[in-house]
């Protein structure tokens, strides 16, 4: 009875102390299973990463293509650089530059159509609105960083950056939304707004400076 007891302990501490280099297929998977995994882990790391600093340049493209149009004239209705822009004209020209998305034709409009965001969570590219003709969301612009937006103001006016924090646009805040990441395709959704005559918006108001 020892002696078997002897044996197996004795072929037990074989299997362990086996030939260098060798490994019971049992044990090599839970480390392969491990090596698969960092591996997918990078990979997903530097898709994500390639995401976001795709997500970064489109965003620096789209307010830098807003700070291109500087100084040009206020138009009722206005869509384009060469005839002039209305607050919603002007938006929506950036985001079909920049994005190639169409985006409704109205303020209210691009409101409803767009991801309600806090105002604290703004980012470069986000749309802010305000009322400034008694009635929600009849001003739209496109927030540009340090609390200032870019948009088209009034009749007589150019596009130009403001600051929220004055008082004028404070008292007028009605909301800050998020145009989502879509592909032209999905974009292509909005497009029976421009079937639609062009509704003008006066934005501003005559109380604007």
């Amino acid at each position: 009875m020892r002696r078997w007891i002897f044996l197996l302990v004795l072929a037990c501490s074989s299997a362990v102390h086996a030939a260098p280099g060798s490994t019971p297929a049992e044990a090599q998977e839970p480390f392969q299973w491990t090596v698969n995994l960092r591996s997918q882990l990078a990979e997903l790391g530097h898709n994500v990463a390639g995401q976001a600093h795709d997500v970064a340049d489109r965003t620096s493209d789209l307010v830098t293509t807003a700070m291109g149009l500087l100084g040009v004239p206020y138009r009722r209705g206005g869509t384009s650089a060469e005839t002039g822009f209305d607050c919603s004209g002007f938006v929506r020209s950036i985001y079909e530059q920049t994005r190639g998305l169409l985006l409704p034709r109205q303020a209210s409009e691009q409101a409803a159509s767009t991801e309600k965001i806090d105002k604290k969570d703004l980012q470069p590219g986000d749309l802010v609105f305000f009322n400034t003709m008694r009635r929600a969301f009849s001003h739209v612009g496109i927030y540009v960083g340090d609390g200032k937006f870019i948009h088209a103001p009034r009749t007589g006016a150019k596009v130009r950056v403001e600051d929220m924090q004055e008082s004028y646009w404070q008292r007028r805040f009605n909301g800050a939304r998020r145009v989502a990441g879509a592909s032209p395709a999905e974009g292509a959704q909005a497009a029976q707004y421009a079937l639609q005559p062009l509704a003008a918006d006066t934005t501003a108001g005559p109380a604007a400076r």
